[in-house]
């Protein structure tokens, strides 16, 4: 495909943007086509790329960042911990010169990278469909889980803070757990589609 042909890419943007250089895009289809060994799924990609733009945004603050910060700060910004641990993340980074929210915009999904290395790259992948699909249904669940520890975290501190509720600091933990009625073992869903199903079944 002609490079004036190509389809508009958030990655392919954001990696100008952050110049990030064109090794990154290289990179991410490598380990998304196991061309240099294991392959990575989408959603790990994207994380990793993900947190590459908040280094790029802590450096360009004239912060200096140190091993393994950048992921540790992605880490309280999108995972499930508390409420005040993110705030005082975001806080953190706000002192130091990081525009957070804008930062958060730019943070990629894992369809976006997919779109990014088989629609600007050209990049394929004979995966197979179950795979997709699994690796799919971990994708929604993963957002919908974040989604119901915003929106039940964000309300708890509503009416902790409006009085008549007491709540000291808190930690929600939202977990989604498969019974399988057949044989009454329990899995959480992340490691039910990574074992490929239930054991009873073999």
């Amino acid at each position: 495909m002609a490079q004036d042909d190509r389809p508009q890419s958030k990655v392919a943007r954001l990696i100008e943007k952050y110049d990030l250089g064109s090794e990154v895009g290289d990179r991410l289809e490598a380990d998304w086509t196991g061309t240099d060994g294991d392959r990575m799924s989408l959603r790990d990609l994207a994380d990793r790329f993900n947190r590459r733009i908040l280094a790029a945004a802590m450096r360009d603050a004239d912060r200096p960042v140190i091993d393994g910060e950048a992921a540790n700060a992605y880490r309280l910004l999108t995972d499930d911990v508390s409420g005040a641990r993110r705030t005082e993340a975001r806080q953190r980074l706000e002192r130091a010169g990081v525009d957070v929210e804008a930062v958060e915009r730019d943070f990629v999904t894992y369809q976006a990278v997919r779109s990014y290395l088989t629609e600007y790259r050209d990049a394929e992948y004979e995966g197979t469909s179950d795979e997709q699909r699994r690796e799919n249904l971990a994708e929604t669940v993963g957002r919908l889980r974040s989604r119901t520890t915003s929106v039940i975290e964000s309300n708890l501190e509503r009416l902790r803070d409006a009085g008549g509720f007491s709540l000291g600091e808190f930690r929600l933990l939202v977990s989604i757990t498969v019974l399988c009625e057949d044989c009454d073992e329990q899995y959480g869903v992340a490691e039910l589609l990574e074992r490929g199903g239930c054991d009873c079944t073999e």
